[in-house]
């Protein structure tokens, strides 16, 4: 389970602050399947940033029990200078992989990446999808409740996009999935629950069809 209660969360500009929440406060059960929808600029990676815990609200807070994976694919954090191999080793070690479970986990990001010859290039020569791929090969080699997606199945081609679905509904079986994307199909498939996010409030609902439809007369009202 997931709780949030009063979570608000601000930027300065030089307008004054501004809020992308304020006194946000919903409860998501363990083991769902979460879709977070609406407008660009609403709030939804930034809210999956504070469940990752990679950004402090103003006041307020997230409780729970369960783990939180980071934002799937999220590459900021390689060392450009090392390769997909170094950096897999590398978080391997921060979570206490060792070993046969380690050599086990570097073979997955390998095999699922599909980069040939540049898991083992420093990954400054990479392009943006090839980073992405590797990042998203890591987040998937570690068991969390919730995994938090952030639009990573627009990454690479049909097939790769196919296999990245399929790993996500894997994982469904025995985790929560929390999802930022503006594919409805992508949503429907793999969630249960939406959370439609406006004007700095959340409202949750338990049918997807409804959730989505809500937003779609939002974008038709604001349409010129």
């Amino acid at each position: 389970m997931i709780e949030l209660r009063n979570l608000t969360k601000s930027y300065p500009t030089q307008n004054g602050r501004k809020y992308v929440f304020k006194d946000l406060n919903f409860k998501l059960p363990s083991g769902s399947g979460v879709g977070l929808i609406g407008r660009n600029g609403a709030g939804k990676s930034t809210l999956l940033n504070l469940l990752a815990g990679l950004d402090m609200p103003d006041r307020g807070e997230v409780i729970t029990t369960d783990s939180i994976s980071w934002p799937v694919g999220l590459s900021g954090g390689f060392q450009g200078s090392l390769s997909a191999r170094d950096n897999t080793r590398f978080v391997c070690r921060v979570f206490g992989a060792t070993g046969a479970e380690k050599r086990e986990k570097i073979e997955y990001v390998e095999k699922f990446a599909e980069i040939g010859e540049y898991f083992d290039l420093p990954m400054r020569s990479y392009s943006p999808g090839m980073r992405a791929r590797v990042a998203f090969g890591i987040s998937m080699a570690f068991d969390f409740d919730y995994y938090l997606i952030d639009e990573v199945m627009a990454v690479g081609d049909p097939i790769f996009r196919k296999k990245a679905a399929q790993v996500f509904r894997e994982k469904l079986a025995g985790a929560g999935v929390i999802l930022v994307s503006h594919n409805h199909k992508d949503i429907k498939d793999l969630c249960s629950t939406v959370v439609f996010i406006h004007n700095g409030c959340a409202t949750v609902y338990d049918d997807v069809d409804e959730g989505l439809a809500a937003f779609q007369e939002l974008l038709k009202a604001t349409q010129p």
